[in-house]
């Protein structure tokens, strides 16, 4: 029995790299990714899903610009695919309270700092890295944590923490946090997660 995992993405999909290899790599023996969403038609991770034979779907935004008939039809998809839990993956959209609700407890967003730092409304991508070095830290990271309705609010599970060197820009920090934060923490707290689903429908049964 593994719980079966949406994952959310809107860019190139690093992130949803990092769940596959880990999934490859026997990783994620609680999980299985069933699914990818994007919000947008041109994102590469649609390729790397594409890659990976796993099913996705593009949420078109001209098609449903309405957030009712939006919810509706990603309710419809996530019920298609028996969805347990969630994985925001870079995924710049926003995911409705009915949503939140539905899988409460089973929705993770990877936030590239070390939350309550540089997170909430407006701070995402690069834009993160740029506050970081504006304010002159020495230390940032990235952290996983489960969605509420509050942006980057929700309960944190890991963190991890990466230095802040000298010469860096918003690009190259991006790559280092990534690298030794993100791609580490997300398969993580992912099998933490599905591991729980997992060992509640074992003690339902």
């Amino acid at each position: 029995m593994k719980a079966r995992i949406a994952v959310f993405v809107s860019g190139g999909g690093t992130n949803l790299q990092a769940l596959i290899d880990a999934q490859a790599a026997g990783k994620l023996p609680s999980g299985e990714i069933a699914l990818v969403v994007s919000n947008r038609e041109d994102a590469y991770a649609l390729e790397r899903a594409k890659a990976a034979g796993i099913p996705a779907w593009v949420i078109p935004m001209k098609r449903f610009s309405d957030p009712a008939a939006r919810t509706v039809a990603l309710q419809a998809v996530l019920t298609e695919f028996n969805i347990d839990m969630i994985v925001l993956a870079g995924f710049l959209g926003i995911v409705q309270p009915e949503t939140v609700a539905r899988y409460a407890g089973r929705i993770l967003n990877v936030h590239p700092s070390l939350i309550p730092s540089f997170c909430g409304m407006g701070y995402y991508g690069l834009h993160v890295h740029e506050a970081a070095l504006t304010r002159g830290v020495k230390v940032t990271g990235a952290t996983v944590h489960l969605v509420t309705a509050g942006v980057d609010e929700g309960p944190i599970l890991m963190q991890k923490a990466v230095e802040v060197l000298p010469g860096d820009t918003p690009e190259i920090l991006q790559r280092r946090v990534m690298e030794q934060a993100e791609w580490v923490l997300l398969p993580r707290a992912a099998e933490q997660i599905a591991r729980q689903i997992v060992e509640a429908k074992e003690q339902a049964i």
